[in-house]
């Protein structure tokens, strides 16, 4: 009942929010060009489902294929800061340099690069969900206690089991924390991507049904983005729910086995 009641509020939000959208619309006679109502979205969310369907996993497979390549150039660059710090003076000013350029700026470029292939849309997305996967984990490792890195080295702990042992342990927070921006920045990136020049996906599908000025049909395919977000999301949420409950069960079966 706890559970039940800390949904009651967020629930009855969303409900006045669709009424709103729902009657509002008609009430104060907004044109349907500018902001369709609901049921007319809704509406064309159905009748358009399969061509929804076919354009939301195309964006889809951009994003993820983009989010997985910035988890390992995140975390590679972010290694490289730490291990070594020559690299670190160079790469981290580059890193942070590369966010000064909006993104939609360097777009285009990413385009004459790799033309209207899939690759074009994945550098966009990794150009997005890059930089706090780096950001967060470089703070994870720079988190770690030292003294007990001091004390597992004197017990005779290795490099490697020092790293695996309390470096991953103590960074896996930050990393699950960004991973989730990240999963919400790669639809945005996908996205973007498709609208400078794709055949496929929900960009072109929305900048095509904007440009006949089908503003249901416009609609219908942001529904399918802020689902597609949200998806990637309870991804990244679910993996922090088990991997946080693992490594909490190791702490305290290393707890457990000092005490004793």
């Amino acid at each position: 009942m706890k559970k039940l009641k800390d949904y009651v509020f967020p629930l009855i939000l969303l409900i006045l929010i669709l009424l709103a959208w729902e009657f509002l619309i008609p009430y104060f006679k907004v044109p349907h060009y500018i902001l369709p109502r609901l049921s007319k979205t809704l509406k064309a969310l159905f009748t358009q489902r399969e061509l929804l369907y076919k354009h939301s996993l195309v964006t889809l497979g951009e994003a993820i294929l983009g989010l997985s390549i910035s988890v390992v150039i995140g975390i590679l660059c972010a290694l490289s800061i730490y291990l070594w710090r020559n690299v670190g003076k160079t790469l981290y000013p580059i890193i942070i340099f590369s966010q000064t350029i909006p993104i939609i700026a360097l777009s285009p470029i990413m385009v004459m690069w790799f033309g209207y292939t899939i690759w074009s849309k994945v550098a966009v997305v990794v150009l997005f969900c890059f930089f706090p996967i780096v950001i967060s984990t470089l703070d994870g490792l720079n988190g770690v206690d030292k003294d007990l890195e001091d004390v597992l080295k004197a017990l005779g702990g290795s490099k490697f089991q020092i790293f695996f042992k309390l470096h991953v342990n103590s960074v896996l927070p930050n990393f699950l924390s960004s991973f989730k921006i990240a999963a919400t920045y790669s639809i945005s990136g996908a996205t973007i991507g498709e609208w400078l020049g794709a055949e496929r996906g929900l960009g072109i599908y929305i900048k095509r049904a904007a440009g006949m000025l089908q503003s249901e049909a416009v609609f219908a395919g942001v529904l399918v983005l802020s689902f597609l977000g949200l998806m990637l999301f309870s991804i990244g949420f679910l993996l922090e729910k088990i991997l946080l409950k693992y490594r909490r069960g190791i702490k305290g079966d290393n707890y457990e086995i000092k005490k004793s």
